[in-house]
């Protein structure tokens, strides 16, 4: 069978899974592949670093993000749209998305590293099978000692660290409660439709949560109704579905949005503020990946982790949106957030909007917006 696209991706990788999920749901004519000279002949010459997932055209056009990857397609394949079309369920589904990307990556990444003892020989000869598909489970796993040393050396930057463990854990648990409840009623977050929300939460919540043998453990006995969302994400009816009538969110949302405006906007709002002091002492350039470190709040214990600059411009994708709706779907909004507690954040005016610039990984200042 031909194939229009190709993913470059892998069952391990947390972002992977967004694609994958979405290009299923597209019923799109793609294949799934990655090996080392992949990385060497193609990702690491068209994409700068050797990073996953990228999609590859068949007209030879390479796309890096998710984001950019599910908007790329949209364009391309717009119909049953992953993007609510009215103004609360689009806010809604793109702050889930952000929170997914940019917040889960902790407790996603705590329970694949911090208890790599539980699971040690499948996470090894996962990543050593990116190199030696075909090897013996003992030729997999000691590849894999050496291809994942930087992947756990990451736990620190992200805010995982013993002081702030059980605390990532209390909050996973809470999450999984709520979701749970949530999955019991809806297939997905807003409807029988998976929207751009639901793809953001699939990479934390497969690829690390509900495959890693010991999370997948704690998943399916304590959350068997997310599990089962896990699956559906994984294995959807294709171009089907209906967001809710008449702009609905969920009752069974608002606990997780409150969780999210407490703890992740207070975040976001300081890393626009650091970008924004970088990009006025540095007009033009391009902003680093990383802007040193800052504190932060989980489930009440504060700590530190890395300014990650990519997350202003997701979160600019839900405040933008909300920001420019027009009066009375605007104050509709407005309720909602008042209602979560995020209304105040989303009231920020951004000197400094950034953007990704095609053919590199790092970010720039958005001076047409």
């Amino acid at each position: 069978m031909t194939t229009d696209y190709t993913l470059y991706g892998a069952e391990l990788s947390l972002y992977s899974g967004k694609a994958r999920a979405y290009l299923r749901f597209k019923n799109l004519k793609w294949k799934e592949e990655i090996n080392q000279d992949i990385y060497r002949k193609i990702i690491i010459p068209r994409v700068g670093a050797p990073i996953i997932p990228v999609l590859h055209t068949a007209d030879d056009v390479i796309v890096q993000d998710t984001t950019d990857i599910i908007d790329f397609l949209e364009a391309k394949h717009p119909e049953v749209s992953v993007y609510p079309s009215t103004p609360k369920q689009k806010l809604v589904a793109l702050m889930m998305e952000h929170y997914a990307e940019e917040w889960l990556v902790m407790p996603a990444m705590h329970y694949r590293w911090s208890y790599l003892d539980e699971h040690y020989d499948f996470i090894m000869s996962e990543f050593g099978g990116i190199a030696l598909a075909d090897g013996s489970m003992e030729e997999r796993i000691a590849i894999g000692e050496k291809s994942s040393a930087a992947f756990k050396g990451m736990l620190p930057a992200l805010g995982v660290s013993d002081t702030t463990a059980k605390a990532i854990e209390a909050n996973y648990l809470t999450l999984l409660e709520r979701l749970n409840a949530h999955f019991s009623q809806y297939d997905y977050l807003l409807g029988s439709r998976p929207s751009i929300g639901d793809f953001g939460l699939i990479g934390p919540l497969y690829a690390h949560l509900a495959r890693d043998p010991y999370p997948k453990a704690i998943m399916q006995e304590k959350a068997p109704a997310v599990y089962a969302w896990v699956e559906r994400m994984n294995n959807p009816k294709p171009l089907s579905g209906e967001f809710l009538a008449n702009d609905e969110i969920p009752e069974t949302l608002l606990p997780v949005l409150s969780t999210l405006c407490e703890e992740q906007l207070p975040e976001v709002l300081s890393v626009i503020k650091h970008n924004s002091q970088w990009l006025e002492q540095n007009p033009g350039g391009n902003l680093p990946r990383h802007l040193g470190s800052h504190p932060f709040k989980i489930n009440g214990v504060e700590s530190e982790r890395v300014i990650h600059t990519y997350s202003q411009w997701l979160f600019q994708r839900p405040l933008f949106h909300y920001q420019q709706l027009a009066a009375e779907e605007k104050q509709a909004c407005s309720d909602l957030l008042k209602a979560v507690g995020g209304y105040e954040a989303f009231q920020i005016e951004i000197s400094h909007p950034v953007k990704r610039k095609a053919g590199q990984l790092e970010l720039v200042e958005d001076v047409d917006s």
